[in-house]
């Protein structure tokens, strides 16, 4: 059985670590030339992890460098099939009134922005080879908000609306755009970033009572990656035990 993105190109952004590492692992894994993309600097060992793949070091809210990421893409293998727009953070814990300017600016640039210019600059690559699909990674609080995480949440709602509207743009141009919404995933954002397995008794309020994990999240979006979902755009897909439909 063929792998399921093989012949495929793949950007991910936030590559060094959480659901954005599994997602270029995975894809490496299912046949796709990845490039790995991260601010962090630990795009480089997810990459060489991978082995045939292209670490490129990105702030995805610089447009400059958002545009090189793509270029990389196309320069080193052709072509640009799959972008994921992963890349983002969650900030400090607190009441609106208790958010400081600064700190909204930063997550607006970063997590609903930097989504923009994945778009703006991926989408034409793709249009040059008769398309391609883009995942966005939105999160359960864009549904439902979430308790003393306004600025996220906001951000997290951005990125839905910009998913639909950009998937209405360029659905007769075979550019396909979806949204992941995670729900309490056990990344760096949680306190899961040292790899090891959460706490058994620190249980998030989920209806499976669990953490979702990483490869989690890398296995729907590599459905969205997939010619599998070739009828599928303009979703924002909850991943979240439960969360949203409680």
């Amino acid at each position: 059985m063929a792998a399921r993105l093989t012949g495929k190109v793949a950007v991910v952004t936030g590559a060094g670590s959480g659901i954005g590492k599994a997602a270029a692992v995975l894809f490496a894994r299912e046949g796709a030339k990845v490039v790995c993309a991260d601010i962090s600097g630990r795009e480089k060992e997810t990459a060489a992890e991978i082995g045939d793949a292209v670490a490129v070091h990105t702030d995805v809210s610089d447009s400059a460098d958002v545009a090189d990421m793509i270029a990389a893409a196309v320069g080193e293998f052709g072509r640009l099939d799959v972008l994921v727009n992963n890349a983002g953070f969650g900030g400090p814990r607190g009441p609106v009134t208790e958010l400081d300017e600064d700190t909204f600016d930063s997550l607006i640039a970063v997590n609903l922005k930097g989504v923009f210019l994945g778009l703006k600059h991926g989408i034409p690559a793709m249009l040059e080879t008769g398309g391609g699909s883009v995942i966005n990674t939105a999160s359960a609080s864009a549904l439902v908000g979430w308790k003393g995480l306004a600025g996220y949440a906001a951000a997290k709602g951005g990125v839905v609306q910009l998913t639909k509207s950009a998937a209405l743009d360029f659905a007769k141009k075979g550019v396909r755009v979806n949204a992941l919404c995670p729900g309490m995933t056990w990344t760096g954002l949680a306190g899961g970033g040292t790899g090891e397995p959460p706490p058994p008794d620190l249980i998030p309020p989920q209806p499976m009572a669990r953490w979702g994990l990483p490869g989690e999240l890398a296995a729907a979006a590599l459905f969205l990656a997939s010619d599998e979902s070739s009828f599928v755009t303009g979703t924002a897909i909850p991943v979240d035990g439960g969360y949203v439909a409680r």
